[in-house]
């Protein structure tokens, strides 16, 4: 019996004396932390998207009181957010143009032809692992829905085998973007300009065989731009919008409706 109350009192010792190691180890290698972050972080819309570039609200707080980043990255909080974070830190939010996401793909299940049939994982991810994916254009989006998934603001809808963003719902954070294999998801500013609505960089004659909505690389609009905004980069049109009035020339000259203006897709 006296062996058990002296080994009960030996852990009991030792239990103390390691809470009593431990605690003074939490003093000395304490971290300090930047009150500036939680600060920052209470301005934040705490989201977690990763539209800013870094895994969470958090890890963004912490960049920009160490100056790795800048105060006006959170897109869901906005020029608001930006304003705010900008007291904190005691520096200017400068202006960023509000942008949303835009498939740049028409491929939905009557334009775009099928290469085969599809029956495994709901995953565009899945589908683009197997030749490909289903679509007869390898550029296509393939309308399983990854980007759903990844959306947590309910922005983005599978019409017709293609992802559909509603702008009034997107606040800019790339999420969808980045989960998209096919890469047909970009992110632009909400400036009423001319939009290229495919991702196809094959010739024309593979592209007519695919989709029916699919740029053919005829030219056309950068032969008829005034401002040569246009150019073609590997047989796809691509606007250079510092150039771009939105004045909708190409919108018209281009014969396979490729460029549209955001008001006739969104």
């Amino acid at each position: 019996m006296g062996n058990i109350i002296a080994a009960i009192a030996v852990l009991g010792i030792l239990g103390a004396l390691f809470g009593l190691i431990l605690a003074v180890a939490s003093k000395v290698f304490e971290v300090k932390k930047d009150p500036r972050e939680e600060a920052i972080l209470s301005h934040l819309a705490g989201a977690n998207c990763g539209g800013c570039g870094f895994a969470g609200c958090a890890d963004y707080a912490k960049a920009v009181v160490e100056g790795k980043a800048p105060v006006n990255k959170c897109a869901v909080g906005g020029a608001a957010c930006a304003a705010a974070i900008g007291k904190v830190m005691g520096v200017e939010a400068g202006s960023s143009d509000p942008v949303h996401a835009v498939v740049n793909c028409q491929g939905q299940t009557d334009v775009c032809k099928p290469k085969y049939e599809y029956q495994g994982i709901q995953s565009c991810s899945a589908a683009a692992a197997l030749f490909g994916g289903p679509k007869a254009c390898s550029f296509a989006c393939l309308g399983l829905g990854d980007c759903v998934k990844a959306c947590k603001f309910g922005a983005i809808s599978v019409v017709d085998g293609k992802a559909k963003v509603d702008v009034s719902k997107c606040v800019g954070c790339g999420a969808c973007a980045a989960a998209c294999p096919k890469h047909v998801i970009s992110m632009r500013t909400m400036a009423a300009k001319p939009v290229v609505l495919c991702s196809n960089h094959e010739r024309g004659a593979a592209v007519n065989k695919a989709c029916a909505k699919g740029c053919i690389a005829c030219g056309l609009c950068v032969k008829n731009c005034p401002e040569q905004a246009i150019v073609l980069d590997n047989f796809l049109a691509k606007i250079d919008y510092s150039k771009c009035t939105g004045c909708g020339t190409c919108v018209s000259k281009c014969p396979k409706k490729v460029i549209l203006m955001p008001a006739d897709f969104e």
